[in-house]
């Protein structure tokens, strides 16, 4: 289409950081909780420890997950929440998605 008009075809739209099928897995799981424990985000997912925490670590750097870390007793733990920003990226993402699809 031209630079005038229309529209923008709907896989420019989808975000870069939510592209990765784990990191979207990631982002699905934590939009449905306010936060989770990262094991418990690691089995729902079915990935490895060091994966989830290399994809964590990027969608943290966007923004887009907020990482706590703390006790239970004496062990520690890691708690993960999707932030608002990540969220409506979320949004924005499945919302061009579905504009994809819509298109064929």
């Amino acid at each position: 289409m031209s630079a005038e008009g229309a529209s923008t075809h709907p896989r420019l739209l989808l975000d870069e950081h939510l592209s990765l099928p784990v990191r979207l897995s990631i982002a699905a799981a934590l939009a449905r909780v306010d936060d989770a424990e990262f094991g418990t985000v690691r089995d729902a997912i079915e990935v490895s420890d060091p994966v989830l925490s290399k994809q964590i670590r990027v969608l943290e750097d966007a923004g887009y997950v907020s990482v706590r870390k703390g006790y239970v007793g004496k062990r520690p733990r890691t708690w993960l929440s999707l932030t608002n920003e990540g969220r409506a990226a979320l949004d924005r993402h499945l919302k061009a998605l579905h504009a994809l699809i819509a298109d064929l």
